[in-house]
């Protein structure tokens, strides 16, 4: 259609430019040169007969997509289930959640021209698809909808800067949520935002991202990190985006108590070794979990340098601090954190987490702190305070208890879409 061709005559000319960016992202993460030809329509893994697909871009959005792709293989027990990304990251987590299922199949999403889309859906038949949160694909949602492949955007969310950046292109942007079949909004203000852009059948299903349940085995693996820590006081920095880091070591070694323990996660995998440059730096004493052994007794910072392993994580520390919220990139799901029952310590910045983040403050599970001196400031006296440490992670397991439901409603949407489930449908 016209209105897409602009947008498609971008994406030939920026073409090499985004093949550059993969060798320059490649610098840092050599993950990024393997399966080039997946990026264009090539695949070597075939599904037999009619398969789901779920498109999770990144990390956040895989962890997101677990309760969803396991109520679709426990719904439809004989298909299938092609779960794509875009980063290596995203992938590497899906390995880890799901190295025990067989039929969930991960490949990355071609890149967004016609011809690519159509060779994808040619090749894999996906009887549905289901899109996590924003990933609008103009040319590839045309093709579903040419191959009458509905397609589902699950636990969507909009913020108004995006809005507002979606409603300069009102025609390309009314035509690309038009293809799709449902939205499942996780807010009543993100599906008010989708609608009014041009969103058809805008439901309000809550966020997935309750749904996700601790795994019994991250619980074991956070009382054996515990035990590690020899009965010292810890602190999680969460999550962790580039620059954050900093400040945080600073603020740690500014007022933290002697005794205290920083476990430090970084957010992406490839900067690992800089976060360990960084504590190296500033002379504290640093061991990395990759070394599986006991945290001695003169070890400031513990450094989180693992994948799939957040709830662990989470268990055992007495206190998070939530990365993402300390510079301005809007905050990391502070859900997994709540839901085994860990106070949690907020930056000012949680534009993408924004409700809830306030409902998690109003719950009492969290706390919001103007800077990341306020932050650790707020973390150390709940290390000092059991009494408020139990309230607030009570508080937090009350709070993700009371919101799940989302992958169930949005199954209800799925069936409808694909008329029903079970072997009888099958063909």
């Amino acid at each position: 259609m016209i209105a897409r061709l602009p947008y498609t005559l971008l994406w030939i000319l920026a073409l090499p430019f985004v093949l550059l960016r993969l060798v320059w992202r490649a610098r840092r993460q050599p993950e990024y040169l393997q399966h080039v030809a997946e990026r264009f329509g090539h695949y070597r893994v075939r599904t037999v007969g009619p398969a789901f697909w779920v498109h999770a871009v990144s990390v956040g959005e895989t962890r997101a997509a677990e309760p969803l792709v396991r109520a679709l293989l426990a719904r439809w027990p004989e298909r299938n289930v092609v779960l794509t990304h875009m980063t290596p990251t995203g992938r590497a987590t899906s390995e880890a959640l799901f190295s025990d299922e067989p039929r969930v199949q991960r490949v990355y999403l071609p890149y967004d021209l016609g011809f690519l889309a159509t060779r994808f859906l040619r090749h894999f038949r996906p009887a549905a698809g289901l899109i996590l949160e924003t990933e609008l694909w103009p040319n590839l949602l045309a093709a579903c909808r040419r191959r009458d492949v509905p397609v589902l955007l699950a636990n969507a969310r909009l913020s108004q800067r995006s809005a507002a950046r979606y409603a300069r292109w009102p025609t390309l942007t009314r035509l690309t949520l038009g293809a799709l079949s449902a939205v499942g909004a996780q807010t009543d203000a993100d599906a008010g935002r989708l609608a009014q852009l041009g969103g058809r059948r805008v439901v309000v299903t809550g966020n997935i991202k309750f749904d996700i349940a601790p795994p019994d085995r991250q619980l074991r693996l956070g009382e054996r990190f515990r035990a590690r820590f020899g009965g010292r006081p810890v602190m999680l920095a969460a999550s962790t985006r580039e620059g954050e880091e900093a400040v945080i070591l600073d603020a740690f070694g500014a007022a933290a108590p002697t005794d205290a323990l920083l476990a430090l996660v970084p957010r992406h995998p490839q900067r690992f070794d800089e976060v360990a440059g960084l504590i190296e730096a500033r002379g504290l004493k640093c061991q990395r979990r990759s070394d599986d052994r006991a945290v001695e007794p003169d070890t400031c910072v513990w450094l989180g340098d693992s994948m799939g392993e957040m709830f662990a994580y989470y268990a055992a520390a007495d206190v998070a601090l939530i990365g993402g919220s300390w510079l301005p990139f809007g905050g990391q799901n502070l859900i997994e954190a709540c839901a085994v029952g860990t106070p949690v310590v907020l930056g000012p910045h949680t534009f993408n987490f924004t409700l809830v983040a306030e409902q998690a403050i109003a719950a009492g599970a969290a706390l919001r702190a103007g800077d990341i001196a306020a932050g650790m400031s707020a973390a150390t006296a709940l290390l000092t305070d059991a009494g408020r440490r139990k309230d607030m992670g009570d508080a937090g397991r009350r709070f993700a208890g009371a919101h799940r439901g989302a992958t169930e409603r949005t199954m209800a949407i799925v069936e409808e879409m694909v008329g029903g489930g079970g072997e009888a449908d099958e063909g």
